[in-house]
């Protein structure tokens, strides 16, 4: 079995967390966090040996409705304040083990082989510019923040019909690295995994600061390891490796 598992995979779990090893813990994080999680996970499991650490990535407000019905998850890291803003309204972590991690930078994208050239924010509303990828601003933060900042510059209501909407990030760097769309709108750290196929365009303002919170779920079966992983994202090694990866502090 993949031990990094899918956001729909996850769902499959429900009601058979008592089944899992006393060691077993699961992370539900932001997709822009793949990279840096990925290796963050095995270094855990290294440090703490007979440990498995089992990796739900996905859109920060799907994944919070996942655990609002029930998803067994250990470790919530999201990549806004708002929707871990939610999930404590919610009841669902335990409110001392929240804290800020790192931070993100917006920016814009285009690919490196695109039929059309974009080198502004401005470009956007070209006619030849046909297609804009950006998350869904419901459910993706990144999407929240790119309507912010096409907002902010006077161009979100006129750029409507050009949008193609992601189910994350990382699926709206891939329609631009694939050149599905003429532009797309991610985090820096997602635009540094693939420089070889998009070409950064230019940093976006936003309204809001892109800061990434982590918190310990309450009722998720391995508190104490939980505690321990949240520990392990904000120490000083933890952020080594978020640094590696394009994070910023908080």
């Amino acid at each position: 079995m993949n031990r990094y598992l899918s956001g729909l995979f996850i769902l499959a779990l429900f009601g058979v967390s008592g089944a899992s090893r006393a060691a077993d813990l699961t992370v539900s994080a932001a997709a822009s966090l793949t990279n840096a999680f990925t290796e963050l996970a095995k270094l855990y499991e290294v440090s703490n040996p007979g440990s498995r650490v089992f990796l739900n990535f996905g859109a920060s407000g799907s994944l919070l409705q996942q655990i609002a019905r029930g998803a067994p998850v250990d470790v919530f890291a999201t990549a806004d304040v708002e929707t871990m803003d939610r999930a404590e309204k919610q009841n669902l972590v335990i409110k001392e083990t929240r804290s800020s991690f790192a931070s993100n930078a917006l920016v814009l994208v285009a690919p490196r082989d695109a039929r059309v050239t974009v080198d502004t924010l401005t470009d956007l509303s070209r006619a030849d510019v046909a297609r804009i990828g950006l998350g869904i601003p419901e459910s993706v933060p990144a999407g929240r923040y790119a309507k912010e900042a096409l907002e902010m510059a006077g161009l979100w209501d006129g750029l409507k019909a050009k949008y193609v909407y992601g189910q994350n990030v990382r699926q709206v760097l891939d329609y631009t690295a694939r050149g599905e769309v003429d532009a797309g709108i991610v985090y820096l750290t997602d635009a540094e995994t693939m420089k070889n196929r998009v070409r950064l365009v230019s940093t976006l303002k936003t309204k809001h600061p892109i800061l990434y919170p982590i918190s310990v779920i309450k009722g998720g079966g391995n508190e104490r390891a939980a505690r321990k992983f949240v520990n392990l994202v904000t120490s000083e090694q933890g952020f080594r490796i978020l640094h590696k990866y394009g994070f910023m502090a908080p």
